[in-house]
């Protein structure tokens, strides 16, 4: 989300650790950024990697939002489950 959207100030790096709200859910996740990202600008589109910090129930297509001192600051989609 852009700043002007409610979104981050500043940007975020590699192992960024937000809580993610997936359905009534709240829990820590750990964003990989793709190779050769350096870091993501608030307003960019990017695909991320994220390890949650303890299984959840998900499946692909299931919206989530990115949440930071109790405000979103983003939001996704889930294309793909790894194990």
């Amino acid at each position: 989300m852009k700043k002007e959207e409610g979104g981050r100030h500043t940007p975020f790096h590699n192992h960024y650790r937000p809580q993610f709200y997936i359905r009534t859910l709240d829990v820590t996740g750990e964003i990989t950024l793709p190779e050769g990202t350096e870091m993501v600008m608030p307003g960019d589109n990017v695909t991320i990697d994220v390890d949650l910090i303890y299984p959840v129930a998900c499946s692909v297509g299931l919206r989530f939002a990115i949440r930071e001192g109790g405000r979103t600051v983003g939001a996704g989609q889930i294309t793909e489950l790894e194990n």
